[in-house]
């Protein structure tokens, strides 16, 4: 009887264990899964400086990621910090706190990955015990969502201190307290979590896990068991980036002859205005007493003649062209508008995504310039002269700027913009070196009530569905407002521009518009790859 209920008992056990595992591996693990980036390490070992600065890279080169920072969760839970005990192992209460605080910023990055289009959350915490660890884990699979730890390992005691110097003691913990007694709460904390922290072990616990130890600032690395593209661009991000001081100045070549002409594109020479800013840069980089400044420009003749009135060494770079107008290049916007209306107008609409015929997309833009961001993020003091398009990307990256803002930043002629990198952004500065210029940028064009049909411009093709939708539009499963797409190969293409347009609310500008006819057309469009895809309005009624 006993050795029944022995056998009845193991029988039970193991049927739970299976339905523990049905239930966790109920989502399937899919390649392009979204990814659940996990923070370790101490305080003050640089976390949420990496955590920032991967995210800003990651919107960049257009990955949806968000930080999910636990500590603003447990400021938010615990208004009046009082002490580093709220830290120790031994306290309860707080050690609820805590939890409660870890597991409520996990589940907005749940809401983040499964209702609004991110693709990567950043859980930004401690996560120095394999419990937690385990939690999150756990949380990541029963989502179908993948894993990648990043541990900062830091033993260098002045590091530690300059960070707790430039960082913590500014954080709101220490409002009310002076520096002493704030670095010497915070040494004290730091000695909490050191009673438990498990580092990860790439021998033997934690062999199967992916990740990646940042040892000592980036002296070392330690990389284990990646497992796709994404994880791959973060690593090789990581292994680029670095904390030493340094100065970044961005410019545009001085004023061309093509400038003057309002002609974009082409190859022309600088105009004596632009000669004289040349001679204008040279003179204000003397006065900053730069060491080992390095110079780097394009292929370009505007650049090229730029630099070389500098009177030192300079590198050519092919990846600072400027954007590839393709079959409008050397053309004024007029000229645009005439011959290529429909052009002109969708250009407009969307600006980032839009991409010349035969030419580029700022989107494109972006990805060959990432090349440029890896090795400024590895330089010390650089020069980058360079085009207008080209340094509104270069922009946007160091201010994290959206896709939706980046083709209208400000970036006019014969002024250099200053950046300084810091702990957690950059300061910028924005010095005009009086010499005059004409004005380039062409601000964002106002929406008009009803959209102009442009459905059958010159590199449009039959259009793939068309479907009518009543404000705001909606995508449930393989329907788009109702209508059931012909094959699933078209059904992923209306789910891609939905949720593209209407995440950056190109779908909802104008709430007074009620009823709109949609069309999906092939040839051209921006986005990455061969032809793009764009959703046009036919026709709109208030």
């Amino acid at each position: 009887m006993c050795s029944v209920k022995l056998l009845h008992r193991e029988l039970v056990s193991n049927a739970a264990r299976v339905r523990v595992c049905v239930s966790v591996a109920c989502v399937p693990h899919l390649t392009n899964s979204p990814t659940v980036i996990v923070m370790v390490g101490l305080p003050a070992r640089g976390k949420t400086y990496i955590a920032k600065k991967l995210t800003r890279y990651l919107n960049w080169i257009g990955v949806p990621t968000k930080v999910f920072n636990v500590g603003e969760y447990r400021r938010e839970a615990v208004r009046w910090y009082r002490s580093y005990d709220f830290f120790r192992h031994d306290n309860e209460d707080a050690m609820k706190i805590r939890k409660q605080c870890a597991v409520a910023a996990l589940r907005d990055a749940k809401s983040y990955l499964t209702e609004e289009g991110g693709q990567i959350a950043v859980f930004d915490a401690t996560n120095t015990t394999r419990e937690r660890r385990e939690m999150v884990l756990n949380f990541s699979k029963e989502h179908g969502w993948k894993v990648f730890f990043v541990e900062s390992v830091c033993d260098d005691p002045s590091v530690v201190a300059a960070n707790i110097m430039d960082v913590k003691l500014s954080s709101p913990d220490y409002s009310d307290c002076n520096q002493t007694d704030a670095m010497e709460d915070f040494l004290k904390r730091i000695e909490c979590y050191k009673a438990t922290y498990q580092p990860l072990d790439p021998d033997n616990y934690d062999k199967d896990l992916s990740f990646i130890k940042v040892i000592n600032v980036g002296r070392r690395f330690l990389v284990n068991r990646v497992q796709d593209h994404i994880q791959s661009r973060i690593v090789y991000y990581l292994m680029n980036i670095h904390v030493h001081a340094r100065t970044i100045y961005l410019c545009r070549h001085g004023e061309s002859d093509y400038n003057l002409k309002g002609r974009i594109g082409g190859d022309s020479g600088l105009s004596p205005r632009g000669k004289k800013f040349a001679t204008a840069l040279g003179t204000f980089l003397e006065e900053q007493n730069l060491k080992d400044l390095k110079v780097w420009t394009s292929q370009l003749k505007r650049t090229i003649q730029t630099a070389e009135v500098l009177g030192g060494t300079y590198e050519q770079w092919k990846s600072l062209n400027e954007i590839d107008a393709g079959v409008c290049e050397d053309m004024t916007y007029e000229e645009i508008n005439q011959k290529y209306p429909e052009e002109y107008a969708l250009r407009d609409q969307d600006k980032y995504y839009y991409r010349y015929p035969t030419g580029e997309s700022y989107q494109d833009l972006v990805q060959r310039l990432e090349p440029v961001i890896m090795e400024l993020e590895r330089q010390g003091n650089v020069l980058v002269v360079c085009h207008q398009a080209v340094m509104r990307c270069l922009l946007a990256y160091f201010l994290d700027k959206s896709a939706d803002e980046l083709p209208y930043l400000k970036c006019p002629l014969h002024t250099v913009l200053k950046l300084t990198p810091f702990a957690y952004g950059c300061k910028v500065e924005s010095i005009f070196l009086n010499v005059e210029a004409v004005n380039t940028h062409r601000d964002r064009p106002e929406v008009s009530d009803v959209l102009t049909d442009v459905a059958h411009h010159s590199c449009a093709q039959t259009p793939l569905f068309h479907v009518e939708w009543r404000n705001p539009p909606t995508f449930v499963g393989t329907q788009f407002d109702g209508l059931k797409p012909s094959t699933p190969e078209t059904a992923t293409e209306m789910r891609s521009v939905f949720e593209r347009k209407n995440k950056r609310g190109n779908l909802k500008k104008n709430p007074r518009i009620e009823n709109c006819a949609f069309h999906v057309g092939w040839g051209g469009r921006g986005g990455g790859g061969g032809g793009g895809k764009s959703l046009k309005a036919l026709h709109c009624e208030e």
